[in-house]
């Protein structure tokens, strides 16, 4: 009112520049208001938060802070485990950093983050999406196929080992054992740790095996392969094992005959020594034997008889008044070795004929 009787008071000409005046007055004390009205509001989120990185173990993870109003100064975090669907959300001890390193223990899980935006009025809050589960990576090797041993096994021969099939392996380590015949009971080799092995007299009767450990920052694995044959001598017959070690497709072989006396020239006991081995070389101990002398009647038929330690069975013939005692007269001898327990006529066995001279 009063403004008004001060305008009427104006002369004519003055009064336009004093309603511009006014009005200039009256928008500054608006525009104050509004501004300090928008100092006062704490910031508020209009884009939500992030995250980057991948989900597997071992990664980090960063929180991208989203957009919001009324300029925050400052963020805060706070990363969050949740399960495998996402909900059930928990905060995670010591993590409020802007990244955050997967571990073991987030396995199988969703994360999310939260984040604070600050200023002078106050803070406002704001959470991302959950990030997809996290994987397991990183883990220690897996052995997908076991390893190998290739080479011939016999002494003085070298044998190479093959690493197999492997996953998540940067590096491998090889260890021989000496296992006994049947693959079983097996000790590491002193020394014995690169991928190939010299075989010496040592491993002979023996079966090796070969222990691989795959190993990567996470640790080592390891596996062992199918054992060798048994080791065979470089010289045959100088070493025996238990007929009970062989198995088809090995076979017994009488690879030696000795009679005494020879020539047998007087109706006295003859006595044949055979000796047994199988395919690979060995004297084959414990190997039943039986010998029959033809023509039937000349002399008394003898019991099998089981070779001994080194692969040797004695037999003794005593002739019959029937045996003739002619000059180039010949005993002829049906020899038949086989594994106790086994068909007569099947599995490892043999059969050979010899002769004994009678009369030279």
């Amino acid at each position: 009112m009063n403004a008004r009787r001060s305008l009427r008071r104006l002369p004519q000409r003055w009064r336009p520049l004093a309603l511009v005046a006014a009005a200039l007055a009256t928008a500054g004390t608006v525009a104050a208001a509004v501004a300090a009205a928008t100092a006062l509001a704490p910031p508020a989120n209009t884009g939500r938060p992030g995250i980057s990185g991948g989900a597997r173990d071992g990664s980090t993870l960063t929180a991208r802070n989203g957009r919001w109003t009324n300029q925050p100064a400052s963020f805060a975090y706070q990363w969050l485990r949740c399960g495998g669907g996402g909900a059930n959300c928990a905060a995670i001890a010591g993590a409020n950093g802007r990244t955050y390193t997967l571990g073991t223990g987030d396995v199988g899980h969703r994360l999310r983050v939260q984040v604070t935006a600050t200023n002078a009025a106050g803070s406002g809050t704001a959470e991302s999406n959950a990030t997809r589960v996290v994987a397991s990576v990183g883990s220690v090797p897996a052995n997908t196929a076991p390893p190998s041993v290739s080479g011939n096994p016999q002494e003085g021969q070298t044998l190479s080992a093959g690493v197999g099939r492997w996953s998540g392996a940067s590096s491998f380590g090889f260890q021989w054992q000496r296992c006994d015949a049947n693959g079983a009971g097996c000790a590491a080799i002193a020394g014995a740790t690169g991928q190939t092995y010299n075989l010496s007299s040592s491993d002979v009767a023996h079966t090796l095996r070969v222990q691989v450990t795959a190993r990567n920052s996470r640790g080592g694995t390891s596996a062992t392969s199918a054992p060798t044959a048994l080791v065979a001598p470089a010289r045959p017959g100088s070493a025996a094992v238990a007929v009970t070690s062989i198995a088809l497709p090995d076979r017994l072989v009488v690879d030696q005959v000795k009679f005494s006396p020879q020539p047998l020239r007087r109706r006295r006991t003859l006595v044949g020594r055979f000796h047994v081995s199988d395919l690979r070389g060995f004297s084959i101990q414990g190997a039943l034997v039986y010998a029959l002398a033809l023509p039937y009647g000349w002399v008394a038929t003898a019991p099998e008889v089981q070779t001994d330690g080194s692969g040797w069975a004695p037999i003794a013939f005593r002739p019959t008044s029937r045996l003739p005692l002619h000059r180039g007269t010949f005993l002829v001898v049906f020899v038949r070795a086989r594994k106790p327990g086994e068909n007569l006529l099947a599995g490892v066995s043999t059969r050979r004929l010899v002769q004994a001279t009678i009369v030279p």
